[in-house]
């Protein structure tokens, strides 16, 4: 959806792609094989479908602009009215070709107008422009739900670009699959950018090639917060917190996303695992898996923090209170305020929550 020649948004193209998606996925409902009655009763009662994105920051990478920013927020919110005007616009046109979701149905002219009355009272309809409530007062809607926007961790990781709404969490960095913590993933953008732009210095990269780890917890909630405005159903959106991170600043980022409107948020304490998906540093990898690849075409992987021989010593790495801290192998692992935590690097291994 970007004009990367001009560095703006091709928005002529987003509408027909979202109008195109709303019908593709309206028509899945049809599709679909329903192996409970209570299921096929219920989805095609509701006719839910949930219109979603992947590459959110490559978009505004291609835009020059920043993700967190005032003014990246500003493209955002732009971006995702777009969407969801006119998902909402197509599936009326859906409903007057096809008819409404059925539970808008009523028996009576008089109840379904009722029932009408009653969407666009709802809390999200309201902040919809008043000729979408309008329409859907006079020719109902096809879809009870059109929009959401899922995490893509895998599938976006295959098509080379940003997950979800989620900014880079690196630009280079390892993902953890069921092999190991081997897996080197390194953005295609970046390379992109190089290509086009051959004077750039590769380590001194523009602004606008932020990451998930440089950002404030905040403006990952306001970014979020900001989506949510316009989306029905729920999000996927991890707030990345620093090591170290307490639970009374965890708790200020929950009450700023349910201040800001938010259905719902996650937010991870970089650390806070004894494992985690994504790493800047290639962690547990073993002889055994590595030796999966040809000589010739291992990777170059850096194993950190080795210790030898742990088998043959009683000590215990792991999360629970007395153990040895699994992320700098140095301090002990003790319960401070709710949270086992590492009395040397702080980092918070278990929450007693």
């Amino acid at each position: 959806m970007a004009d990367k020649d001009n560095k703006t948004v091709n928005y002529e193209k987003l509408k027909e792609t979202v109008a195109v998606g709303v019908r593709m996925q309206d028509n899945v409902i049809n599709a679909t094989p329903y192996f409970l009655e209570e299921n096929k009763k219920q989805a095609l009662g509701e006719r839910r479908v949930g219109l979603g994105v992947m590459g959110l920051h490559d978009l505004l990478i291609y835009c020059e602009t920043e993700y967190g920013s005032p003014e990246g927020n500003k493209l955002v919110d732009k971006v995702f009215e777009t969407i969801a005007t006119t998902a909402y616009r197509t599936s009326i046109e859906l409903a007057k070709e096809k008819g409404s979701f059925p539970f808008l149905t009523g028996q009576t002219l008089e109840e379904t107008r009722g029932l009408r009355q009653a969407f666009i009272e709802t809390g999200y309809m309201k902040k919809m422009p008043e000729d979408i409530r309008q329409s859907i007062l006079e020719n109902g809607i096809r879809n009870s739900h059109l929009l959401t926007v899922a995490p893509t961790g895998s599938t976006g990781t295959m098509v080379g670009v940003s997950t979800g709404l989620e900014p880079y969490f690196s630009f280079s960095y390892f993902r953890s699959g069921r092999l190991g913590k081997f897996i080197e993933v390194k953005a295609d953008i970046v390379q992109e950018y190089l290509d086009r732009h051959p004077e750039t210095d590769p380590h001194n990269l523009p602004k606008w090639f932020i990451t998930a780890m440089d950002l404030a917890p905040e403006a990952h909630a306001d970014v979020q917060c900001v989506i949510q405005r316009w989306i029905d159903s729920s999000i996927s959106k991890t707030v990345n917190a620093p090591k170290g991170y307490t639970v009374e600043q965890v708790e200020k980022v929950y009450e700023r996303l349910y201040r800001g409107g938010a259905k719902g948020g996650t937010v991870y304490v970089d650390g806070s695992r004894d494992s985690q998906v994504l790493t800047l540093k290639a962690e547990e990898n073993n002889s055994e898996q590595l030796s999966m690849f040809d000589e010739n075409e291992k990777q170059p992987v850096v194993l950190v923090d080795t210790i030898t021989d742990l088998r043959a010593t009683d000590v215990t790495i792991g999360s629970e209170v007395g153990n040895i801290c699994p992320i700098c192998r140095k301090g002990h692992v003790e319960e401070l305020g709710g949270c086992n935590t590492c009395t040397n690097c702080g980092a918070q291994l278990k929450c007693g929550l």
